[in-house]
């Protein structure tokens, strides 16, 4: 299969199926046989062409007459995926771009080929310039959003601040690891890298993550299968040191999968005491308990369990808990750009009577001057702020604790004392909030 099928399966997949970019994509390349340079073709292309659909579409309204429902959904994907090349990559010919698009197009029929070229040639034809005049004020099309996600963020953080985040979470993700000190130093793993050829740099905020820039994949790395690396977005790593976790305590995480914010605590606490990681899915323990042998863990035990279900025998139970509830991932789009599309309004609505549910239990699991700490990926106020204030309204024997990490652009302090970080090419959207039991 050629790189522009594989591209187009993909989006079929994604568009029509509902599938995960990364799970997609990963499970197509592996089953090709592709060369390096295709391979950084087809996950440029797929990535893009998710996260620029609405404008994509925008475009293809001025060529194409009939209603979209009408056409294939593949051979929609072909031009959505061509368009994407011609109008946002300068690399490539058009009439490469053309004729590879018509080529697939003839597969599912000769008709299907014709339509293909008649849309791209008449794109190809037009006046550039004034096609994006037509757009000039619409901030949807510019960051490729749909209209209501604008409309939230702009509501919830004025015009110049929700530009700020449509931008970043249209940003290309750098990989980042964090360093497991159990198994040596972040110079150890820094020069480890280096020397295996990766472009790496140190964390933008972190003192244990380093920024991958460029290089092969990780997981057959030396330093990543002994342990000595993990793979962590940097806002995720703020989450352990503000638990302020000690060798001799029990520290809880209620919604642990993978198991990210679970191990680095574990790791900070010198592998001693206790981390209680649970998750509601089987299959998501067994990533977890991967995690634990990777980096060689033994202070960490996996809990079956629903966090929106009062356990009885946690009470009075953690030191420090962490809920990272379920949300609706809107701080998480550079990474999956499919959020933009299966997300709707009533999604968010939903999602929070899980969250307070599990603010509910998580507040009886904390004992008497223990934290209790609160994180999403998301940016929706209605995720974040209200639910803390939801929170102490309801819980009086909770007080907010203010957190700090110095100045960085990213990072929004409020006056009450929780922190929201703005998507960049280095890190998500997240929001965290710390609050202490009297």
């Amino acid at each position: 299969m050629k790189a522009r099928e594989v591209i187009v399966k993909v989006l079929d997949e994604v568009f029509s199926n509902s599938a995960y970019s990364n799970i997609a994509l990963n499970s197509e390349l592996k089953k090709s046989n592709l060369n390096d340079k295709d391979r950084g073709l087809v996950t440029e292309v797929v990535y893009g062409t998710i996260k620029y659909k609405y404008s994509i579409d925008l475009i293809l309204k001025n060529f194409i007459q009939k209603d979209f429902s009408t056409i294939q959904n593949n051979v929609l994907n072909v031009l959505r995926s061509a368009i994407y090349q011609m109008h946002y990559l300068d690399k490539l010919p058009n009439y490469a771009v053309v004729n590879e698009a018509v080529e697939i197009g003839k597969k599912e029929s000769e008709g299907a080929g014709k339509f293909v070229n008649g849309v791209l040639r008449s794109y190809i034809r037009s006046d550039k310039e004034d096609l994006l005049r037509e757009f000039s004020g619409d901030i949807g099309f510019l960051y490729s959003y749909p209209r209501w996600m604008v409309n939230l963020f702009t509501k919830q953080y004025g015009d110049y601040v929700a530009k700020l985040i449509l931008k970043g979470l249209n940003e290309t993700p750098y990989m980042t690891v964090r360093v497991n000190e159990l198994k040596g130093s972040f110079d150890d793993a820094f020069e480890s890298l280096e020397e295996k050829g990766y472009e790496v740099e140190e964390g933008y905020i972190c003192p244990e993550a380093i920024i991958i820039k460029r290089g092969k994949g990780i997981e057959e790395n030396q330093a990543f299968k002994e342990g000595l690396i993990t793979v962590q977005d940097e806002s995720a790593m703020l989450v352990a040191p503000l638990m302020e976790v000690n060798e001799d305590e029990v520290a809880m995480d209620l919604c642990s999968a993978p198991g990210g914010k679970a191990t680095h605590m574990a790791e900070l606490m010198n592998n001693k005491g206790t981390v209680i990681a649970q998750d509601i899915h089987e299959h998501k323990l067994k990533l977890i308990e991967e995690n634990i042998s990777r980096l060689n863990l033994n202070n960490v035990k996996t809990v079956l369990g629903d966090s929106t279900k009062l356990n009885t025998d946690f009470i009075n139970y953690g030191d420090k808990v962490l809920i990272d509830v379920p949300c609706s991932g809107l701080g998480i789009i550079r990474k999956k750009p499919e959020i933009k599309w299966t997300k709707n309004p009533r999604d968010l609505r939903e999602v929070v009577k899980v969250q307070r549910e599990i603010m509910d239990n998580a507040a009886q699991y904390v004992k008497s001057k223990g934290i209790l700490l609160y994180s999403t990926c998301t940016l929706n106020k209605e995720e974040n702020e209200n639910n803390i204030e939801w929170f102490l309204n309801k819980h009086r024997d909770f007080t907010i604790e203010k957190i700090y990490l110095g100045e960085a652009e990213n990072i929004i302090y409020s006056d009450a004392g929780y922190i929201t970080v703005l998507p960049n090419k280095y890190m998500d959207g997240f929001f965290i909030a710390k609050l202490r039991k009297r």
